[in-house]
């Protein structure tokens, strides 16, 4: 039989009762009789249902089972169900007359090892057991199959090879994406630092010029407040030449020396009042000193 003719025999026996189609369930049916899984059977439906009805016509299932889409499970339906009918054909045939192996082993086993190289299946199948017993059987029984078995394997390989290069790709893109994403990161985090360190520097900066300026202004007040004060006493000093002459000289009044005793007296706590002033200038002063003086060893460390 032709693959056509067994997808045709093995539609027929999923749709035991003739509807003309068949569904999950009909292929379902079959799970104990094949190699493979609930789960796998669904991918093999879903496969084959290309418009997703969810029922398959005789007319998809033959065109999907011969093409065998891109689903690798579907190998080992394709496998189970020719090597069934197979076995059945060829015991029928040996009842009636025994067949000649004139195929050597070893040139078999070169043969199917050549052609698993060529398809590259190494990197794709772990166990290449059911394939070449498929292609051993193949080749024994049904010879002219062998060639689109063969074909249809290269079709196979040669999509997971593609799908497993797009995966290569797209892992190595998301490699150099992922790369890409940290050493933006990594910019980020150091265009940050440069910036608190500058805004840093700036408000130091600021600090030091605010101090520097308010202990000028300080050192002006000191100024103004030390000649203020050598002012009062070179008029102390010239009131009290003036008391001492009054008192030594003959015009003197008790009135004018009443009124002398009483500038004297004010001078004096003017006198006073501005010492005290000058030593909360130079106290401050001191303080602002010290301030600046620690401002400037923060700013070089």
């Amino acid at each position: 039989l032709t693959v056509l003719g067994k997808a045709h025999e093995f539609f027929q026996i999923c749709d035991l009762e003739g509807k003309g189609f068949i569904t999950r369930q009909d292929m379902q049916r079959l799970h104990s009789e094949l190699p493979l899984s609930l789960e796998e059977l669904e991918k093999v439906f879903v496969t084959l249902d290309a418009d997703g009805n969810g029922s398959l016509s005789l007319k998809e299932f033959t065109t999907g089972f011969s093409e065998f889409g891109n689903h690798v499970t579907l190998i080992e339906l394709y496998s189970h169900f020719i090597l069934s009918t197979s076995q059945s054909e060829s015991e029928t045939a040996c009842s009636l007359k025994c067949k000649e192996t004139v195929n050597d082993d070893e040139d078999e086993e070169l043969q199917f090892s050549d052609l698993m190289d060529r398809l590259g299946a190494k990197k794709v199948l772990d166990d290449e057991s059911d394939v070449k017993q498929l292609w051993l059987q193949l080749r024994k029984d049904e010879p002219h199959l062998l060639s689109s078995f063969e074909e249809f394997l290269v079709r196979i390989f040669s999509q997971v090879q593609e799908a497993d290069n797009e995966k290569n790709e797209l892992e190595c893109a998301l490699r150099k994406k992922i790369a890409a994403y940290d050493e933006e990161i990594q910019h980020l985090y150091e265009e940050m630092e440069q910036q608190i360190k500058k805004e840093k520097e700036q408000l130091l900066l600021k600090d030091t010029e605010r101090f520097q300026s308010y202990s000028q202004e300080l050192e002006c007040k000191l100024q103004s407040k030390e000649q203020e004060l050598e002012q009062l006493v070179q008029k102390q000093k010239r009131l009290e030449q003036q008391c001492t002459e009054l008192l030594s000289g003959k015009e003197k009044t008790r009135v004018e020396n009443t009124k002398l005793k009483m500038s004297n007296q004010e001078l004096l706590k003017d006198l006073e009042r501005t010492s005290h002033e000058l030593s909360l200038a130079q106290q401050q002063l001191q303080m602002l000193q010290q301030e600046a003086s620690r401002l400037h060893e923060e700013k070089e460390m």
